[in-house]
């Protein structure tokens, strides 16, 4: 009986063709035809003002920190239960992440806890939107339009997903993609930096691009390029956009299929969350989501250490994921939190993710069958 990862990265078949192309065209250095391809993908699916590619979603993170002009001091608000690079990309300019505690029902930051951990040094709120659902991201707007903030959006795990009619990622001031391998729409690493103020594209283009105009001279605006800001060297590879370009022309067709192995673990263990053995995922109504993962919610950390052990009995690998922020080693010593974290402390000790990607179809049942016995 072969092992169920909880991972497997999908290949649409035209990942190594695009790749060879890219070779043939004599372009694999950054921002070629196929990182165009790209970002026309992304502009047009998600109706952003500007898409660049990155490296990754924490290189598109770091991006927005310098966009975002951040002063050492200066607070960013953010949930604490996110991965490390929501936090690192601003540590990284001196900024000092606020953690707030989050929703009991999306697991996404509670914006009614926002305002609270407003003070005279806030700069950004940065929403990360769960599992591809949208935090409340009206409330959030209006908040930070009467404190004069700026909002950035970590969607790194809500590409093809909304928020009332809105592509995640296009809601705030900027928004961050990921393309890792975990995620829907693959590069192997990978991400994009969607920016939606027209304000701050120009500059985000000579951020990316080390500091340089260089963007500026290919356009013909300048007759040479040159050093006019600071930056890094935060575009991928043409290699890279290759591979994302096969998986973008497949988008609707891995979304839908993702949409239906989670259809089918919400409906197969409705019964048991009916019976109280579970919880199952929350989507709010004006929420669509990508199915980018599926979790239950367990009685307890000792529960939940119990079923990890017995699926992997059954060759079934399922995983937890973050430990909050605010209690790992380095935010102790370099954040601070408003509030009790009482839902990120309890939530994350609960939490397990089920395997979900697209050639699972055939093996589902297993891992249902495994969880059911596991209980």
């Amino acid at each position: 009986m072969n092992p169920i990862p909880f991972n497997k990265p999908f290949m649409t078949g035209r990942e190594l063709w695009y790749i060879a192309q890219a070779h043939t065209n004599g372009h694999l250095s950054g921002d070629g035809q196929f990182t165009k391809k790209c970002h026309a993908w992304i502009e047009r699916s998600t109706g952003t003002r500007r898409a660049l590619l990155t490296h990754s979603c924490t290189a598109a993170l770091e991006m927005s920190a310098l966009l975002a002009e951040l002063q050492p001091g200066d607070e960013v608000i953010m949930p604490s239960y996110t991965f490390v690079s929501t936090a690192n990309a601003f540590v990284m300019r001196g900024a000092v992440p606020v953690f707030v505690d989050i929703r009991p029902d999306t697991l996404n930051i509670d914006e009614s806890k926002i305002e609270a951990a407003i003070t005279p040094r806030t700069k950004v709120i940065l929403p990360v939107h769960y599992a591809g659902v949208a935090c409340e991201m009206d409330t959030i707007m209006e908040i930070a339009a009467r404190h004069q903030l700026i909002v950035i959006e970590d969607a790194a795990q809500g590409i093809m997903s909304t928020y009332k009619g809105r592509a995640l990622g296009t809601i705030g001031h900027m928004g961050a993609y990921s393309f890792h391998e975990t995620k829907n729409i693959i590069a192997g690493e990978g991400g994009a930096l969607l920016v939606n103020d027209p304000a701050l594209a120009e500059r985000a283009e000579i951020i990316r691009e080390k500091g340089t105009n260089r963007s500026q001279f290919f356009r013909g605006q300048v007759d040479k390029y040159t050093w006019v800001d600071i930056g890094s060297s935060y575009l991928p590879g043409e290699v890279i956009a290759a591979f994302l370009w096969a998986q973008m022309e497949e988008a609707d067709n891995i979304t839908a299929r993702r949409l239906a192995l989670w259809d089918r673990y919400h409906a197969a263990l409705a019964p048991l969350e009916a019976d109280g053995l579970l919880r199952c995922p929350v989507v709010p109504a004006d929420c669509s989501h990508n199915a980018h993962m599926y979790y239950i919610l367990l009685d307890s950390l000792e529960q939940r250490t119990k079923v990890i052990a017995a699926m992997k009995q059954q060759g079934v690998s399922c995983v937890f994921h973050y430990v909050p922020l605010h209690s790992a080693p380095y935010g102790v010593k370099h954040s601070r939190h408003v509030g009790d974290m009482t839902h990120t402390n309890t939530l994350s000790d609960r939490l397990l993710r089920l395997p979900l990607w697209v050639g699972l179809e055939e093996e589902q049942e297993r891992v249902l069958n495994a969880l059911r016995a596991a209980l």
